[in-house]
């Protein structure tokens, strides 16, 4: 299935995409290089362009300064996404589900499909706001734990909880880190 199409069917009708993913044989390097590298690029390239063309805080951002805060939120959220995967993973038996990696990373992918498309709106920093769109994805997320991780739907709810936790802790990390390159690259114009 083709990149645009999966977004389109797993924000319009995730019960049955979910469905459809949970039976896919597919391979880590194919999901990160046809699914979770491409959108988890939208949302630093669309913040190199709202940096420096519209600017941010009344401030354009110097391409040189903006380009290694967007590569290095790039690089992390992939990591990040890896990490999120492992926790998915070694949280299924404790919520009743079966540890399988690779549908973990599934539903660490195909869940933040919002968040990754809603980081377009950085383009045009005045509607950012609109990324808030992207908690969508919790949606996904609790879809998709107990089709794909086999935990009970009873359990769905608290396995979701925990993970939303954990993710919030990942990228508050990430946030941080990625923040530095850009203070390392030097000041903001006066």
């Amino acid at each position: 299935m083709n990149l645009v199409e999966r977004v389109k069917r797993i924000l319009l009708s995730p019960q049955t995409e979910w469905e459809v993913i949970d039976t896919e044989q597919t391979t880590t390097t194919e999901l990160f290089t046809g699914y979770i590298a491409p959108l988890a690029a939208i949302g630093p390239i669309a913040q190199i362009i709202g940096f420096s063309v519209f600017g941010f805080m009344g401030y354009r951002v110097p391409i040189g300064r903006a380009l290694p805060y967007a590569i290095a939120t790039y690089v992390l959220t992939l990591v990040g996404t890896y990490v999120l995967t492992m926790i998915i993973d070694a949280l299924a038996p404790t919520f009743g589900g079966r540890p399988d990696r690779i549908q973990a990373l599934k539903v660490a992918a195909y869940s933040w499909t919002a968040a990754w498309v809603a980081g377009i709106f950085a383009v045009i920093p005045a509607l950012s706001i609109l990324g808030i769109l992207g908690l969508y994805s919790l949606y996904l997320l609790y879809l998709g734990l107990p089709s794909l991780m086999k935990s009970p739907k009873d359990r769905a709810v608290a396995y979701t909880l925990v993970v939303i936790l954990a993710a919030i802790v990942l990228f508050v990390v990430i946030g941080a880190i990625a923040r530095r390159f850009m203070i390392m690259a030097g000041p903001l114009p006066a």
